[in-house]
């Protein structure tokens, strides 16, 4: 578990690196406000001040990664040795995949990854909703999730995302233990046929695990949930974001058709131990 005064330290050092490269850290602040052991964090320190970091954030198998550097203690391995620390973590704990995670528009972080060999998979797009009317929504509930639909979540999470359940189970039992995040189930004629995750931090709402059924796709329930919940989140004085893989068209036409803007793009590589 980090403590309150590392988590200031991490946010500090993001702020500036996100200030001096103009990009946008991806961190996982759920995740990291929500560590049960100090195994996946990798601190290093100058007279007091946190000068680099690493964070590893599993997910079932695989586990991705993320980093960063205070700009005037770049070039001296800072970066290096905390990888070095974090792939021995993740060998022990025998990771199938590892991805290294950085923003899309950081050329010294691809040069980095090049250089250690990692190669280039997929993008992620991160977007936010633009203030637009919204239709009201009819025919669908969303509830609170309970420990009967464990099993449900863990099948959505096999079918809509193409997971092998040895993953999806514990994925889904961790979500359980987050805090300031709604797990919502989707309802459509007394019958379950989705879920959704709902994370709020700092004014900003995040949408997470958005999946349907496949027999339930193509017939408007996707846009009619997250119609509501950006109903929802926007009234409570949230502003609602999510993320997207580029190459899912689909997604990114829904997600468009309902009001959101790509602000910030995330390139992942695949890294071999």
């Amino acid at each position: 578990m980090l403590t309150k005064q590392q988590l200031q330290d991490i946010k500090k050092l993001q702020n500036e690196c996100q200030t001096h490269d103009n990009i946008q850290l991806k961190l996982n602040w759920n995740m990291l406000e929500n560590r049960q052991s100090h195994q996946l964090d990798f601190l290093h320190y100058e007279k007091d001040e946190l000068v680099a970091f690493l964070g590893m954030y599993p997910f079932g198998s695989t586990v991705e990664v993320c980093g960063m550097v205070k700009p005037s203690e770049r070039r001296k391995g800072h970066f290096q040795r905390l990888l070095q620390e974090g792939m021995e973590e993740a060998k022990q704990s025998q990771y199938k995949k590892i991805l290294l995670n950085t923003p899309a528009g950081s050329n010294a972080a691809k040069a980095f990854l090049d250089k250690i060999g990692a190669n280039y998979t997929f993008s992620e797009h991160q977007m936010v909703w633009q203030q637009s009317s919204l239709e009201p929504v009819e025919g669908l509930t969303l509830r609170q999730a309970n420990e009967d639909d464990l099993d449900m979540r863990i099948r959505l999470s096999v079918e809509a995302f193409g997971m092998s359940r040895e993953d999806a189970q514990p994925m889904e039992r961790s979500f359980n233990k987050e805090r300031n995040t709604d797990m919502l189930m989707i309802d459509v004629d007394d019958r379950t046929v989705g879920k959704i995750r709902v994370s709020q931090k700092d004014g900003e709402a995040w949408i997470y695990g958005f999946s349907i059924l496949p027999e339930y796709q193509g017939r408007g329930i996707g846009r009619k949930v997250l119609r509501q919940v950006i109903k929802d989140q926007s009234s409570a004085g949230y502003s609602v974001h999510l993320e997207v893989e580029t190459k899912n068209d689909h997604a990114l036409g829904l997600y468009k058709a309902v009001g959101f803007k790509v602000v910030h793009s995330q390139d992942y590589y695949t890294y071999l131990l």
